[in-house]
């Protein structure tokens, strides 16, 4: 018989267009949680997505072969419950139901494939888990490969959701060609995105006065490269405000450099020289759009939200 008092432990995994993230945590009181093993790959599984509407079988297999191996880790764990999400890839994707058919096949899981609504709902949940004492209204930004997410939530309202299909990687494939950019790549992908962000927020109300939150990859990486960090530092990444005056001086060192004179940067993951260039395209344009000198980094996200949504509606593994 399971013993009421034992630490709930979870897994949640979030199989994105870049990055494919894995979480195990104990559950603690407050539904605060503790970290027991953490994982993220860049597999890349929206590649080409955008043009052909379909995800490819290499694709698919690296992603498979992640899910397998996770699929292990999360057995030796001996968690509680399991939540899988997918996102803009999957959700553009034609042959969706087969690549879901083969997670399930091959690596035993059921997958749920979320909204851009939803994705944006579990990752506030993961801001919200390692805001600083003080900050209560915030207007989050979430920069995926396919998509990035804008969220308004203010205490005792309801969330703002908006989501826009402009992503680190769809934003690559789609405009910027050469390598680096040219500088007529870099303003249409400019107007864009400044387009796009401001049909985003423009129903939003006043969003002024919220802190600006950012978090996902590219954010994470620009805070990680300001500091020159040799390796990722977690509690030095979360809660770092990042400048606006920063991020363009990061902007233009990233488009001054082929992609491959872009490794070895300080801070900078191996495997996302190709797409921080889009990145910081992305932040610095949205950041100017909205008039912003600063965004507050966090390390949590859609990841961390999965398995809080998880623990508060008590799936079942």
């Amino acid at each position: 018989m399971t013993d009421p008092s034992r630490t709930k432990r979870l897994a949640g995994v979030d199989i994105g267009t870049l990055t494919c993230r894995l979480l195990i945590a104990d559950l603690l009181e407050g539904e605060r949680l503790k970290e027991v093993r953490s994982e993220r790959r860049i597999l890349r599984l929206g590649e080409g997505v955008d043009q052909t509407k379909q995800l490819s079988v290499t694709a698919m297999d690296r992603v498979l072969q992640c899910l397998k191996e996770w699929r292990e880790l999360i057995n030796i764990a001996q968690v509680d419950a399991v939540a899988v999400v997918a996102t803009s890839a999957v959700r553009d994707a034609e042959n969706r139901d087969e690549f879901l058919g083969r997670v399930k096949h091959e690596a035993g899981f059921e997958v749920e494939l979320i909204s851009g609504e939803e994705e944006a709902r579990r990752t506030m949940l993961g801001i919200r888990s390692g805001l600083p004492y003080g900050v209560t209204n915030v207007l989050a930004l979430d920069i995926g490969g396919g998509s990035t997410e804008f969220i308004l939530d203010r205490p005792g309202q309801n969330p703002v959701v908006h989501s826009i299909d402009v992503g680190v990687v769809r934003l690559c494939e789609r405009l910027l060609q050469h390598d680096p950019p040219t500088e007529g790549e870099v303003r249409q992908a400019r107007e864009w995105i400044a387009k796009e962000t401001k049909a985003a927020v423009g129903s939003m109300g006043n969003y002024q006065t919220a802190t600006f939150v950012g978090t996902a990859g590219t954010v994470t990486s620009l805070a990680a490269m300001a500091q020159k960090l040799p390796t990722y530092e977690p509690v030095r990444i979360h809660n770092y405000t990042l400048s606006l005056d920063t991020i363009l001086e990061l902007e233009q060192t990233l488009l001054r450099r082929k992609k491959a004179d872009r490794t070895g940067l300080s801070g900078l993951e191996k495997g996302r020289e190709e797409v921080i260039a889009a990145g910081a395209i992305i932040i610095r344009t949205i950041m100017e759009t909205l008039g912003v000198p600063g965004v507050l980094v966090s390390d949590l996200g859609l990841r961390e939200g999965v398995l809080i949504d998880l623990a508060t509606r008590g799936t079942k593994r």
